[in-house]
């Protein structure tokens, strides 16, 4: 027992310096693509042939504009996946890549492009970056240094975190937090990924529910 609790310290003590914010275990994390259905997703803007999945990844053509989301809403949790984006062959410097995608955090319902939610940009020059839109409100503020370091190559897959709290949010990738803030309105929602203009991969997409 004596053990145990002191595990349990331990991780608690790992996640409030990982993530800067306490984190209470409530559960394992749940991978949340199972099996190669496209429709186990809600689908806006896109349709199957615009998004495949094998062996738990999932790729977007990157057009139309849309979006896939969870069929479950969420309010505190700790989400975790990775992105990356198809290297063009004829790209001489990161700079001039401008692959756009997003992570819609506490979506609010009717679906449409673009939902009332919390983006999580993953539009390459500024992935990360934490916002709201239409309508949304957050209060953040974003590590432009941090980022800098944070994000690969372009070909190269990045993960990341991030972990949603009673308004709260907070964003790293490749384990360096990159946005912060507080007072998300919406607080809670379904979670979806975009498909905005350039073929993009996800994979090892997982959640795990907290107090």
């Amino acid at each position: 027992m004596y053990a145990r609790l002191n595990l349990v310290v331990t991780l608690r003590f790992f996640c409030v310096l990982l993530l800067g914010l306490p984190i209470a275990s409530a559960g394992e994390f749940t991978n949340l693509v199972q099996g190669d259905d496209p429709h186990q997703f809600e689908l806006i803007g896109i349709s199957p042939e615009h998004m495949a999945i094998k062996d738990g990844e999932v790729t977007l053509t990157g057009r139309p504009n849309g979006y896939f989301a969870t069929k479950t809403p969420y309010r505190n949790y700790l989400l975790e996946f990775e992105w990356r984006y198809d290297r063009p062959a004829d790209l001489g410097s990161d700079a001039a890549f401008h692959g756009n995608s997003g992570l819609l955090i506490h979506i609010e319902k009717p679906h449409k492009i673009w939902p009332k939610s919390i983006e999580a940009q993953l539009f390459h020059p500024d992935a990360g970056h934490v916002f709201a839109i239409r309508g949304a409100r957050f209060q953040g503020s974003k590590n432009a240094e941090a980022q800098k370091r944070a994000v690969k190559p372009v070909g190269q897959w990045n993960q990341q975190k991030v972990l949603c709290r009673d308004g709260s949010i907070v964003c790293e990738i490749n384990g360096v937090e990159v946005s912060r803030g507080t007072g998300a309105e919406p607080d809670r929602g379904v979670i979806g990924w975009q498909s905005e203009g350039n073929p993009i991969h996800f994979r090892n997409i997982k959640i795990k529910v907290i107090d």
